[in-house]
């Protein structure tokens, strides 16, 4: 047998080896002192942002659902913005939930409370003076979203909550 001729193919295997081992193995390095980065529903990948305030300038919406207009309607008055805007995307209605429940709470919005139906979620929060009631609601295409803001009924107490008497049943 001669070795002679196996040698220069032993040799260019190992070469590509060689050279695969380094390649793949320059892929994986990270450099330990590099800051990791996160990413916030607000913050913007190429010039677009994830999430945008539409006409209530606390209620952060992501960009992935778009309006229905013809199921929308907001009244505008000075210093007061109140209505229901609707919405539809393709988005998983958990991750809306997840999204709303985060947002809406740096917003300063408090939870007042929360509904997980099978094919539904409703969501309400309130502020000194509104509230907002957030509906998600799943169909075979799209998720449907309502998002409704009103002014509170009756006065305001330092807490946020309605000084508006409930009424329990008896007369």
């Amino acid at each position: 047998m001669n070795t002679r001729h196996y040698l220069p193919s032993v040799f260019f295997i190992c070469l590509i080896f060689t050279a695969v081992v380094f390649i793949s193995g320059c892929g994986l390095y990270q450099d330990p002192s590099a800051p990791e980065q996160t990413q916030s529903p607000q913050m913007e990948v190429g010039n677009k942002p994830l999430a945008v305030y539409h006409d209530f300038e606390d209620v952060l919406v992501p960009e992935e659902l778009t309006v229905i207009r013809d199921r929308s309607v907001v009244v505008s008055t000075p210093g007061f913005r109140s209505g229901i805007l609707t919405f539809k995307g393709r988005v998983d209605s958990n991750s809306l939930y997840n999204f709303f429940s985060t947002n809406m709470e740096k917003d300063n919005w408090g939870v007042v409370s929360r509904i997980k139906g099978p094919e539904t979620i409703i969501m309400v929060f309130q502020k000194a003076t509104r509230c907002a009631v957030i509906s998600i609601r799943e169909a075979q295409i799209y998720t449907y979203v309502e998002i409704g803001v009103a002014p509170t009924l009756g006065g305001a107490s330092e807490h946020g909550v309605s000084e508006t008497p409930i009424h329990d049943g008896t007369f």
